[in-house]
């Protein structure tokens, strides 16, 4: 399967709000369910062209057949005593799971803290029993650096989130 990554572009927002909704609906990894973001599309379009305005900041897609089937995300803060760190988030598709999409964020999400947003650490968290995607990042170096008891609660469930840094 071909797959190109790109940064996301203002015309992409109503394929990306889409998205959120199946990835929610897809799995319990993510912070939001199968409502995803609660932006309209106006909101959406004007928060893809503030990011292509950022250096700090970036939203890729990736893509298949010219449709988005995964977002990842870095942010950081504009406060200067935060800017030397971000944070990183992904979702792939469930139909495009293992086919090196998150593997290729992965890299360009680093790539793009390391060489534009000039952090010296880049922070994630993910559910405690993702087995998956704790392989992967540590595969990228990420290390565990403590666990938030009850992050979420999905289905009167709560839920455990690891939290792992990456020293640049």
């Amino acid at each position: 399967m071909d797959f190109k990554i790109r940064e996301a572009l203002p015309k992409d927002a109503e394929q990306i709000l889409l998205h959120t909704k199946i990835c929610g609906g897809e799995t319990d990894n993510l912070s939001y369910g199968e409502e995803g973001f609660s932006f309209t599309l106006k909101q959406e379009t004007l928060f893809l062209e503030n990011l292509l305005k950022s250096h700090n900041q970036i939203l890729f897609v990736a893509e298949v057949d010219n449709k988005i089937v995964g977002t990842a995300n870095y942010t950081t803060s504009n406060i200067k005593r935060l800017s030397h760190r971000g944070s990183i988030g992904l979702c792939v598709q469930r139909a495009y799971w293992n086919q090196g999409i998150a593997t290729s964020f992965m890299e360009n999400l680093i790539k793009f803290g390391k060489e534009e947003a000039k952090a010296k650490i880049i922070s994630l968290g993910v559910r405690s029993d993702n087995e998956a995607a704790i392989h992967l990042y540590k595969k990228f170096g990420f290390e565990k650096i403590g666990t938030f008891e009850g992050y979420y609660e999905i289905d009167n469930e709560l839920i455990d989130v690891d939290y792992m840094n990456l020293k640049l």
